[in-house]
């Protein structure tokens, strides 16, 4: 579905360097294809607390806006804090002050922005359950069904070690709740089935700040995630925050919901794209040690390294939020802009700086560094401008929409006008050959006993049998999912390790095709009594 859009946006491109941009979009001219644009991400974040999508005319100026920039794609913040800009997917509609139903922003930008040949990337928050002492007015939101007045396993709120959790009025899913975690996979899958998006972006794919140690977090004390890692390790006691073994184990929470998410998208539309925003805090891995030493790996447990490596994150959109015109922060661009690039691999990093931290200046400038190639050879594959609201400190700083309207225009002219700006001719999103024409496929499976019951932590061990490719174990989640993802095609044997008081069929051998998830059946399992 999405992958269709390609030719839409290539006809939109010729047109557009013709001067023939139109809300109906033809088929390619010869010299469209022959023109055949960069590959280039260039997007805005438009997030939902500010103008944007609350209305048709907003969308419309937000369309116009982005072509301004020659922007090709837009990441829109659609699940906000599990309240929904949009009329049907499993979150609800937002209270937000949006047009009245059946006004949906969702299926208004999409339907305004793939008429200007933009891609959309529904952006969704995925950690934060909600912002404010008043619940939202929907019986069926996430907070009043599993936040402070749920009790037992009901309850997913996160929780720190000191018993905390609300965070002034923030509150939290906790990862490694089972049932959080499903929620959250069908939520997101319910807009790849409901809406014509793109792609989805995922924020907040983190445990929160406000730990207590940049070398730690504080976070992921829900009652069912420890009593689910005690029961992992063997372990009787309450882990301290700064335990590694805790550490390691909250950070496979994350990775496991990451390719949750992403074979549960493969399922519903394997072209849409899984982008996620990605934490840059401080100095980058060149000035602190290596990955494991930065804040992001150790304090906040997002591993997106490790996501690019394994395949389960198409690209990565770094919040690079650093100030030009301050020399360490400067540096810390520079340095994050470096791994960004050198470690996507044959996936893809966009790097996205904070248009509100400087002026349009340093901005342009921050672009231009974007787009340097590193030591080894290594660029990103794309911007996007924080944000569509404020292009500037000078925007920031103002409450007039006037001087916010003339700051976002400057940047456009800016970044678009002499033969030296860094976005004077139209470029397309970069393709993903690995799914436009995917040369290996997944396998799935769950682990469930007869009487109901997962079983959480079992080993899993995927052995191929024909088409090459190594051994890789892995442990079910707390739902008793299992997934490996992009496997070279060709006969794998799929061996659990059954753990005590349960038998059952510990073998079962699966074929894999290109582009296929299949599914690995280890049924039935019966739990002795």
């Amino acid at each position: 579905m999405a992958r269709l859009l390609n030719v839409r946006r290539f006809a939109v491109l010729g047109a557009a360097v013709a001067g023939l941009l139109t809300a109906t979009v033809a088929v390619p001219s010869s010299a469209a294809i022959d023109a055949d644009p960069p590959q280039e991400w260039r997007s805005y974040w438009v997030d939902a607390f500010n103008p944007g999508i609350y209305n048709a005319e907003e969308v419309e100026q937000l369309v116009d806006d982005a072509l301004a920039v020659n922007a090709n794609a837009l990441i829109v913040q659609t699940a906000r804090r599990y309240d929904c800009f949009c009329n049907r997917a499993l979150y609800p509609r937002t209270d937000a002050a949006v047009d009245p139903a059946p006004y949906d922003p969702l299926d208004e930008i999409i339907e305004q922005a793939h008429a200007a040949g933009l891609e959309v990337h529904a952006w969704v928050n995925v950690n934060t359950m909600w912002n404010s002492t008043t619940p939202p007015s929907s019986a069926d939101h996430v907070f009043n069904q599993h936040g402070p007045d749920a009790e037992g396993d009901e309850r997913w709120l996160n929780k720190k070690e000191d018993g905390t959790e609300l965070q002034g009025a923030n509150a939290y899913i906790d990862p490694g709740h089972p049932d959080a975690v499903d929620y959250i996979v069908e939520a997101v899958q319910s807009i790849v089935d409901e809406y014509d998006v793109d792609g989805i972006n995922l924020d907040y794919v983190r445990y929160p700040d406000f730990s207590s140690s940049t070398t730690h977090s504080d976070w992921g004390y829900n009652d069912v995630s420890v009593a689910r890692f005690q029961e992992a390790t063997g372990r009787s006691e309450v882990p301290e925050a700064s335990d590694q073994e805790w550490s390691d184990w909250r950070r496979d929470q994350m990775t496991n919901l990451v390719r949750k998410i992403y074979l549960g998208m493969w399922e519903v539309d394997p072209g849409a794209r899984l982008s996620m925003d990605a934490i840059t805090y401080g100095f980058g891995p060149q000035s602190v040690g290596g990955w494991e030493s930065t804040r992001t790996y150790a304090e906040v447990l997002q591993d997106w390294k490790g996501w690019q490596d394994e395949g389960i994150m198409d690209t990565v959109v770094a919040m690079n939020y650093k100030r030009e015109w301050m020399p360490d922060q400067a540096q810390m661009f520079d340095e994050w802009n470096e791994v960004l690039a050198d470690w996507q691999g044959d996936r893809q990093s966009v790097s996205g700086p904070a248009l509100y931290l400087n002026e349009i200046e340093d901005s342009v400038q921050q672009v231009q560094d974007v787009f340097t190639p590193t030591e080894a050879g290594n660029t990103v594959v794309g911007w996007s401008g924080y944000s569509y609201a404020n292009a500037s400190m000078t925007a920031a700083a103002s409450s007039d929409p006037a001087v916010k309207d003339a700051e976002r225009d400057a940047l456009a002219e800016a970044l678009t006008v002499g033969e030296d700006a860094p976005f004077a001719e139209p470029a397309a999103v970069p393709s993903m050959p690995w799914k436009d024409d995917p040369s290996d496929g997944h396998i799935t499976g769950e682990l469930v006993t007869r009487d109901g019951r997962s079983l959480d932590g079992a080993e899993v061990t995927l052995q191929p049998l024909t088409g090459g490719g190594e051994s890789h174990t892995r442990a079910s989640d707390g739902s008793g999912w299992f997934g490996f993802a992009h496997v070279p095609s060709g006969r794998y044997l799929v061996r659990i390790e059954l753990p005590a008081g349960v038998v059952g069929k510990p073998v079962t051998y699966v074929e894999v095709t290109d582009g296929e998830i299949e599914t690995a059946d280890l049924s039935p399992l019966v739990r002795l009594r």
